[in-house]
């Protein structure tokens, strides 16, 4: 009877088991837990109102090569997370996304239609099989975005990608930038030199991408449906324009400003002799104060680590501390419009800090090395010799910020609009969406200090040395998207890493390196022998070898093959450990678990049936 019991309790509960897993799957299918730390398999609240806003249908063909990648487990296992998002944006979509998941086989009308879209095929693999993970969509305009290849080295930026393409093709209407500045972006006769100077790489890159129009600093007023605003070396403007740029930040507007302790840039600043005198700076003083931001324009950075080699005029090369090329270590890595530069040149930086009483939201992008320190522009202008500024150097010991991202509530810096105001709306006190760049360098935008140019069959081409283009287009990018997508930040990654696991590779590998460095080392010293004495005996290829010499040369070969082998052993060792160690972690996972799942199951019967047991003991009233 009591085995019976057992019986009949287990099949019980293995019918609960499959009842529950029928109920999951029918009823509670569109509800979804995400527990993961950073909210991988989640659409944070700008992608959710990206979507919310789509008004006609967007398709969206996501390619895979799912037949051909059977063997690469990390790339497949990153498909289905791409994948996954897919249908995130499909489900909350309600209808306006539809999904059409592709596999472009060899030789196929697939793999025809993602070559017609542009879609990247990857050569990966030991058979150099082509291996496609792209997207590509299209509204009911036919315009077309694609992906050309999700790189899982960007996998943080995942969801600011898709997010970013659905946006583009939901407002699909130009962009226009507007530039503010007196410095000669579009080209024209050099004052200095008398010779036709081209127009600055970053701006003919900005009018392949965008509306643009260049404004003077002159001028009253910025053009109507300017997208972005981007302020360059904002020299004495006058009030009207300075209340125009403060109501249209206010109103939520997207600005860049770049600025500058000693703009080195610019020939008519040279010809007067303003370079020369430390004369040449910018500042935007009112609207910085009021958003509780600092920037001090008689300061220049010097940075000892960061510091670019230049030509001295005597032809040597030394080190200019003023010169300064930021490596990744000092960009943002997790911000979009850093996160994948490698390195920015610049000249005569100037820094930035937040007041205490600041309410931004303040993200640093650029910042200099913990080596470097200032020095007051009238100096730094003096001293020509890199090598006598580098003399004049004071380490401060700690970073600085050079460029940064400012968000959040912001005050105007007028409390009323000026009486000869020309701007037609309302006046607007404070802001909680402010969106602004700041970089405290002007000189990074010359083409000097990041192409190259030279000449190809008569015609001029610009090579890019640095990540300066980059830099100004990702952040133009990245401002002229929607408040919501510009809320999207970068997410964690869904393969997470097992740090307990990676320590014990490093000590099996230090222990089993220490033996192998020993062992290749006896290694060249028998080889370096070995060749001593085939060398004599080529040398000497007409005398007979004696004896001991050959049993010599043979004992130095029987040595070599044993170390060899021994060698080979050791790395054996090494791969055979480690993988035990990952043999021992799947054990865990697979057995384990169900194990102790079953054994949990066990005790819940036993349980039950001694509360049977229980019952049936007690007297009836």
């Amino acid at each position: 009877m009591s085995k019976f019991s057992t019986s009949i309790i287990l099949i019980l509960l293995a019918v609960l088991f499959f009842a529950l897993t029928v109920l999951n799957n029918q009823l509670l299918s569109p509800l979804r837990l995400d527990l993961t730390q950073n909210q991988v398999y989640s659409l944070s609240d700008g992608s959710k109102e990206i979507v919310s806003n789509i008004d006609e249908p967007i398709n969206l063909y996501f390619f895979f090569s799912d037949k051909s990648s059977k063997s690469m487990t990390s790339l497949r296992n990153y498909a289905t997370r791409v994948e996954t998002m897919f249908r995130e944006y499909a489900k909350a979509a309600d209808g306006k996304i539809n999904l059409h998941v592709v596999d472009p086989e060899p030789f196929s009308e697939a793999e025809d239609q993602a070559n017609e879209f542009g879609l990247t095929a990857a050569t990966l693999g030991n058979m150099g099989d082509a291996i496609y993970l792209g997207l590509a969509a299209t509204n009911a305009l036919d315009d077309q975005e694609i992906i050309g290849f999700f790189d899982p080295q960007k996998e943080k930026f995942l969801e600011y990608e898709i997010s970013k393409l659905i946006h583009k093709l939901s407002q699909p209407e130009s962009v226009k930038i507007t530039l503010v500045t007196d410095l000669p972006l579009a080209g024209g006769q050099n004052p200095m030199t008398g010779q036709f100077d081209p127009a600055w790489t970053f701006y003919t890159q900005l009018q392949q991408l965008y509306e643009v129009e260049q404004v003077s600093n002159s001028a009253e007023t910025i053009p109507d449906n300017t997208d972005v605003l981007m302020l360059i070396h904002p020299q004495s403007l006058n009030e009207k324009l300075l209340y125009a740029v403060d109501q249209y930040v206010m109103q939520g507007g997207k600005l860049i400003v770049f600025v500058d302790p000693k703009n080195e840039s610019d020939p008519m600043a040279m010809m007067a002799g303003m370079a020369a005198s430390g004369d040449n700076n910018s500042n935007l003083t009112p609207l910085f104060d009021a958003w509780g931001l600092q920037f001090d324009d008689s300061q220049v950075l010097l940075d000892a680590e960061l510091g670019l080699d230049i030509r001295t005029a005597d032809g040597g090369v030394a080190r200019h501390f003023g010169f300064v090329g930021i490596q990744s270590q000092q960009l943002d890595r997790d911000d979009v419009t850093t996160a994948n530069l490698e390195i920015i040149n610049g000249a005569s930086f100037g820094a930035f800090s937040k007041s205490n009483s600041s309410n931004l939201q303040w993200t640093p992008l650029m910042r200099s090395s913990a080596n470097s320190g200032f020095m007051d522009v009238f100096t730094y202008s003096s001293l020509q010799d890199p090598n006598a500024l580098a003399r004049e150097f004071t380490n401060q010991n700690r970073q600085h910020v050079l460029a940064a991202r400012l968000q959040g509530r912001a005050s105007s810096a007028y409390k009323q609009a000026p009486d000869d105001s020309v701007v037609e709306s309302a006046h607007m006190s404070s802001t909680d969406q402010l969106n602004v760049i700041v970089v405290g360098d002007t000189d990074l935008l010359a083409n000097r200090f990041w192409v190259q140019q030279a000449n190809f069959f008569g015609d001029t081409v610009y090579t890019p040395f640095a990540n300066n283009g980059d830099f100004v287009t990702n952040a133009v990018e990245n401002l002229s998207g929607s408040d919501a997508l510009i809320s999207i930040r970068s997410r964690g990654t869904f393969a997470r890493p097992f740090n307990t696991v990676d320590a014990l590779k490093v000590e099996a590998e230090r222990k089993f390196r220490e033996q192998e460095q020993l062992l290749q080392q006896q290694l060249d010293e028998t080889e370096q022998q070995l060749a001593q004495l085939q060398n004599q005996q080529v040398e000497g290829a007409g005398l007979v070898m004696t004896p001991e010499q050959q049993q010599a040369l043979d004992e130095f070969v029987e040595k070599r093959t044993e170390i060899r082998k021994a060698l080979r052993e050791v790395r054996h060792q090494l791969d055979k450990d480690i993988e035990e160690l990952g043999n021992w972690l799947k054990f865990i996972n697979i057995a384990i678990a169900p194990i102790v799942l079953m054994l949990v199951l066990m005790l819940l019967a036993r349980l039950l049936r001694t509360r049977s047991k229980g019952d049936e003991g007690l007297p009836y009233e």
